[in-house]
């Protein structure tokens, strides 16, 4: 358990960001604990505000039940009534229930090669603070990076307290390969970090007051799209920054592997110029711009606009990396048996000029193609999803354990 601190609540956690696994239904608290985080669930993910009346339809648990908990909810600020609704009938009118806003927020904090970011979300899922700081941390120097992370990380503190609402917890999103059994970043290349102990360069910072989660910025940035996309089940997300990353959505949940390392699309190894090389190296946001002749600080908004003017060099530089995307897209695809895939980060923007070459390969290489086709999309979840999915994944903890946190009203 851990401790409770001021403007922060104190809610068991669980390795690897996941929400709580099966529990015993034998004691009669354990059931109250189950029911709560069921109710609060369906508040928080319902696509309209939801009756309690609804709520009791839906989860099978009497309407006495169901209204204990939600004022329970009402109580800990974590819900919030509407004014009712005109009843269309006998009997009393129904009262909307929705998210609290503005009590419990989460941080999305994020390190990438050439920016750190944090955005604060709360339990309506409304973004309350944002800040992104340029940067370039190409150097392999962890202890510049995980300080310009902090500083964003106090301003957002700063906000929270002043909006007088409480922080869940912090999510720290990385270009890498983070041990979610023991904690260190084992190696982000594009960083040129190799087992760095990020948890202790953070060290007493109050951000991990509430005990500071990491995970790999692809994984969170699908995380993120799967809750764009509620009615998209499983698909194949293709992150592009300075490198490449992916990540497999399996039913609307990450798939993260034995370790938490699947899904680096980037590092698929093609043969391209003569030599195995790996797709990151051939198609990230700095090979791009070198190969539309294109300065590093123009970035993605203007090799966007260079490719919508018609530049020749621009366009011919992304009909290659819709090529090699395709054809790394195809290899996993035939491995994992996926008939969507979701192009994301860099690529979103730039998803009509690399469509094209995509499906083609996609068409050309998936064995399964002539009877199931695999579609292609640009992202939903908007500009710096991992931030969103890190945040989210703290939420989606705090409503798994909302017993833990009515218990302090």
């Amino acid at each position: 358990m851990v401790t409770r601190r001021r403007g922060a609540l104190a809610v068991p956690r669980h390795p690897g960001g996941g929400a709580a696994g099966p529990r015993s239904g034998a004691r009669q608290e354990t059931l109250r604990e189950h029911n709560i985080a069921i109710v609060l669930e369906h508040i928080v993910t319902a696509s309209e505000p939801i009756s309690r009346a609804r709520i009791a339809a839906e989860t099978g648990l009497t309407r006495g039940t169901v209204s204990a908990l939600v004022d329970r909810l009402i109580e800990a600020r974590l819900v919030t009534e509407l004014e009712p609704l005109a009843a269309s009938g006998a009997g009393r009118p129904a009262v909307p229930l929705v998210p609290a806003r503005g009590t419990v927020v989460a941080l999305g904090l994020e390190i990438n090669v050439d920016y750190t970011a944090v955005r604060a979300l709360d339990l309506a899922r409304r973004t309350v603070f944002e800040r992104v700081e340029p940067g370039d941390f190409r150097a392999g120097e962890p202890e510049r990076a995980i300080a310009s992370v902090l500083a964003l990380a106090d301003g957002a503190l700063a906000h929270v307290e002043r909006l007088g609402a409480r922080l869940a917890g912090a999510c720290l999103a990385l270009p890498g390969l983070v041990d979610r059994r023991t904690g260190p970043l084992r190696v982000a290349p594009n960083l040129a970090w190799r087992d760095v102990d990020v948890l202790a360069l953070v060290g007493d910072h109050p951000v991990a007051a509430r005990e500071l989660w990491l995970a790999n910025e692809a994984n969170l940035a699908a995380r993120a799209e799967a809750a764009a996309r509620a009615d998209t089940g499983s698909f194949l997300y293709v992150s592009g920054e300075v490198g490449v990353g992916g990540a497999i959505v399996l039913d609307g949940e990450v798939f993260a592997g034995a370790h938490g390392w699947s899904g680096e699309l980037g590092h698929t190894i093609l043969h391209a110029d003569g030599a195995g090389r790996r797709l990151e190296q051939l198609i990230g946001q700095d090979a791009l711009l070198a190969a539309a002749g294109l300065d590093l600080a123009t970035g993605v908004d203007g090799l966007v606009a260079a490719a919508d003017a018609g530049d020749p060099r621009a366009l011919e530089a992304l009909a290659r990396a819709g090529d090699l995307l395709g054809t790394g897209l195809a290899n996993a695809v035939n491995l994992l048996d996926l008939d969507h895939v979701v192009l994301g980060g860099i690529y979103a923007p730039l998803a009509e000029h690399l469509r094209p070459g995509v499906e083609e390969r996609l068409r050309a290489h998936v064995i399964g193609g002539p009877w199931v086709e695999v579609t292609v999309s640009a992202a939903q979840a908007g500009p710096f999803p991992a931030l969103t999915g890190g945040a989210l994944s703290v939420l989606r903890t705090l409503v798994a354990q909302a017993h833990a946190v009515t218990a302090q009203f």
